[in-house]
């Protein structure tokens, strides 16, 4: 009972945090805000994962596949694939929901046990509309565009460290690359990172937003937050390539 009574709560803050704002210049502003915290400030952490990602399955991927019959140009395919596929959308937004994830529960727990959720209350503003809306909009917007960047990173990396170790020239690399490319499976990909954005953003919002028990409370939100977020990320992982591959 305890699920459904959570999910009850879940589907209620998702309802409330969707209704007309009472002045929607000052929820542009927070947008953009949130667009901040969440993008710009994760892009370091994307990028680093992102570019060593791309050099160990390039070193890995030539360890275990380079033989006399096979061509070098598999190396850039099974990159290529593997980085659009899989690891640029997963990888990256499980790293995001330990980074977004565990900030989200943390800002909104600490506004809960400090009650100025309710003192926004008291003033008549509607604080799931104020503070949960722009912080899943901003990430459902921005994430995708980090998957983006990441793919792009771990590709160009790859290609970067086969070439410089002599594993595969860069022009067989790229070879491969093109002639793996598929539209449906970048676009599976962006659905993906659509849907670990919400995901991320939405269960973060409401293991802060409904934070009991002081300090020690909002410790145990953010940790809920991140382990809840990655058990759903992994869980859709699979039910989306189930459905859509």
């Amino acid at each position: 009972m305890g699920v459904f009574y959570h999910f009850g709560k879940y589907l209620i803050l998702l309802r409330n945090s969707i209704r007309r704002p009472e002045r929607t210049k000052m929820y542009v502003k927070r947008l953009f805000r949130e667009m901040n915290e969440v993008g710009v400030k994760s892009l370091g952490i994307v990028a680093l994962i992102a570019v060593f990602l791309g050099m160990v399955t390039t070193l890995q991927t030539a360890y275990q596949l380079i033989v006399a019959w096979i061509p070098v140009t598999v190396i850039g395919e099974i990159v290529t694939e593997t980085s659009i596929l899989e690891l640029s959308p997963t990888i990256t937004c499980l790293v995001l929901a330990g980074r977004v994830g565990s900030a989200m529960a943390s800002e909104l727990g600490t506004m809960r046990v400090k009650e100025q959720i309710d003192a926004l209350e008291v003033m008549g503003v509607n604080p799931a509309s104020y503070l949960v809306f722009p912080k899943i909009l901003a990430t459902v917007i921005v994430i995708p565009m980090l998957v983006v960047i990441a793919m792009a990173l771990m590709i160009s990396s790859g290609a970067f460290i086969g070439n410089n170790s002599g594993i595969v020239p860069i022009n067989d690399f790229l070879q491969g690359a093109q002639s793996i490319f598929k539209e449906k499976v970048f676009i599976f990909s962006l659905q993906k990172a659509y849907t670990y954005a919400f995901v991320i953003s939405s269960i973060s919002c409401y293991q802060g937003y409904y934070t009991q028990g002081g300090a020690t409370g909002v410790g145990k939100a953010s940790t809920r937050a991140v382990v809840w977020s990655c058990v759903i990320i992994l869980f859709a992982d699979y039910i989306l390539a189930q459905l859509l591959l």
